[in-house]
């Protein structure tokens, strides 16, 4: 879940196969009413370009010039642009006969306009497939940095970066997912990778989370996101193209699936601000040690060693 940005607090939520949801929390809290202050809209594309959701072909039907196409898939992590209060969901898919394969996943922008759901838009960037394969796949977590820059993390051991500025048609009837490889970026991330795979590393990540605010402070817009398999959280930097590794040493452990930055006292430097991590795989008690629980784990950078 993701606050926008807007006047009522929106709450964005994902998890849903089939819709987008939302809460606006100001009317709840002003009415106490669920349906007054709710909504949904399904994730139909405007392929028909007549600018709103009309009637659509279903997920596996062949597609219809004259009308719409809804989608369906597993939304996982979220954004909310600061730029445009557009929400981004991670797409996950997984096989469901043909018309669903596993690989590659993409991501999903959403806008729902002043009057939803008739006025909801939904535009979806799939991972690019190039002479039949997938150059990532697996796409978990995404958040956006202050220029509305998409940044996913990549259960193919990649961080990808998209910029909707550079397609040529975001929406129209060939907007189904592959229209906007040249937006599209890939990085390969730290760490060994299996025999025969050219790309990525065996390190599996999942959510995403873009350092606005610089609160680790090494600077500002960096994506961040967890080394699941390799104790790790990882801090790109966008100028060198480089990786930063934060790692929690053996024996201690670390399963990190998301993460999210708090600046209590922007007065105190160093101390006043910190990146909270979750440790948090699905069965904590198979790791290494007795009585293994969920933790919170709390990183502080000091500017230099001896820094107080």
């Amino acid at each position: 879940l993701q606050f926008g940005h807007d006047a009522g607090r929106t709450l964005y939520l994902s998890g849903d196969t089939q819709a987008i949801g939302w809460v606006d929390t100001r009317t709840f809290d002003r009415t106490g009413s669920a349906e007054a202050s709710t909504g949904w809209c399904p994730m139909v594309l405007d392929t028909n370009g007549d600018g709103r959701i009309g009637a659509w072909t279903n997920p596996g039907e062949p597609d219809d010039p004259k009308k719409d196409k809804r989608l369906a898939g597993f939304l996982y992590g979220m954004g909310v642009s600061p730029l445009d209060d557009s929400v981004w969901y991670a797409r996950y898919t997984y096989f469901i006969n043909d018309w669903m394969p596993g690989v590659p996943g993409g991501l999903m922008r959403f806008v729902r306009g002043d009057n939803p759901p008739e006025t909801c838009r939904i535009e979806y960037y799939e991972i690019p497939v190039k002479d039949g394969k997938a150059v990532a796949f697996n796409p978990r977590g995404v958040d956006l940095d202050s220029d509305g820059v998409a940044w996913v993390a990549l259960g193919s051991g990649r961080l990808g970066r998209f910029d909707r500025r550079q397609c040529k048609a975001p929406s129209g009837p060939d907007a189904t997912g592959q229209h906007c490889q040249e937006g599209w970026s890939f990085f390969d991330t730290p760490g060994p990778r299996f025999k025969g795979v050219t790309t990525g590393s065996a390190d599996w990540h999942y959510l995403t989370w873009v350092d606005q605010h610089e609160v680790l402070g090494i600077g500002k817009d960096l994506p961040i996101m967890p080394g699941s398999t390799s104790d790790s959280l990882l801090v790109f930097q966008p100028e060198s193209k480089s990786f930063v590794t934060l790692r929690v040493p053996y024996p201690l452990g670390f399963y990190a699936r998301g993460l999210d930055g708090r600046i209590d006292d922007p007065r105190t430097g160093w101390k006043g601000r910190a990146l909270w991590a979750n440790y948090g795989t699905l069965a904590t008690t198979h790791i290494e040690g007795p009585d293994t629980n969920s933790r919170i784990v709390k990183f502080q950078l000091r500017p230099n060693p001896l820094a107080k």
